[in-house]
């Protein structure tokens, strides 16, 4: 996988997650953290699925992120929905919106994808640049 981030503007940054050609929403790239607005740096990234207590079902997980834990790929329509996180969505809405439309259809295909690949015994990574 590889989530391009295309641009940023105060509050969110907007990007496009290369497997199933979905569109991501995440939070802002910062000099300094801040938790739950503060995007992810940039790196490769090993992705497993485990079980999300807070969504209470399985997700991807993103490992070894510098200074974030918990960092996961999910279904969600605006910038307030990331807390740090990647949402995909099938419909990038207007890029000046911080919106993502369409999101549980982009991501059941996403997932289906990941884990087949996990099952199958291979190990997924997600790239961002």
């Amino acid at each position: 996988m590889l989530l391009t981030r295309k641009h940023e503007t105060a509050g969110y940054t907007a990007g496009s997650l290369y497997l199933l050609e979905c569109y991501t929403l995440e939070d802002q790239e910062r000099e300094r953290k801040i938790a739950g607005e503060t995007a992810i740096p940039a790196g490769r990234y090993q992705v497993v699925v485990t079980h999300s207590n807070r969504f209470k079902r399985p997700l991807p997980l993103l490992l070894d992120v510098p200074g974030f834990t918990g960092i996961r790929i999910h279904p969600g329509n605006t910038a307030a929905d990331t807390e740090g996180c990647i949402l995909v969505g099938a419909d990038d809405g207007n890029p000046d919106d911080a919106w993502l439309g369409r999101s549980r259809e982009a991501f059941v295909p996403l997932f289906e994808k990941i884990q087949a690949a996990l099952t199958a015994g291979e190990r997924v990574w997600i790239t961002i640049t």
